[in-house]
């Protein structure tokens, strides 16, 4: 399988484990720490959701964008656009939300920020593992790279 089917694939595992989170939060949690906790992993999603597209995105690429992405999704409701939607459908509302929240833009930069932490961390273990002497061959963008 290619490096970048391969990631693809992991990047999808992962994006449907912070749905779950983000829905086992609500039911297992209340009150501010499901709303806020959900919020973070909102912008974790988009981070993912970024990754998934685009697989060689950089971590902090990946991360501005998603906390660009989640804050003008959260600044459209104050148009009041969403709140219609919202009203009607309960997958518009998780998605778009429905009334605006100053702290919500807080918790996209922490979950956004999240995201990209665990992203180079994972690549710099990768990359770590690549570089290990006696290490097998890698393929990376195609071509053959040595330990």
């Amino acid at each position: 399988m290619r490096v970048q089917a391969r990631t693809r694939l992991v990047v999808a595992a992962v994006a449907v484990g912070v749905v779950g989170a983000g829905l086992g939060i609500r039911v297992v949690a209340g009150g501010d720490v499901a709303k806020y906790g959900g919020v973070g992993l909102y912008a974790v999603l988009v981070y993912v959701l970024a990754v998934l597209a685009a697989p060689r995105v950089r971590p902090v690429v990946a991360g501005v964008g998603a906390f660009a992405f989640s804050c003008a999704v959260e600044l459209l409701q104050l148009s009041g656009v969403t709140e219609g939607p919202a009203e009607r459908s309960v997958i518009v509302r998780l998605v778009l939300g429905s009334t605006f929240n100053a702290p919500d833009l807080l918790w996209y930069a922490i979950g956004a920020a999240v995201a990209a932490a665990a992203h180079t961390w994972v690549s710099g273990r990768r990359t770590a593992r690549e570089r290990r002497p006696g290490a097998p061959r890698a393929a990376v963008g195609g071509r053959w790279r040595g330990p």
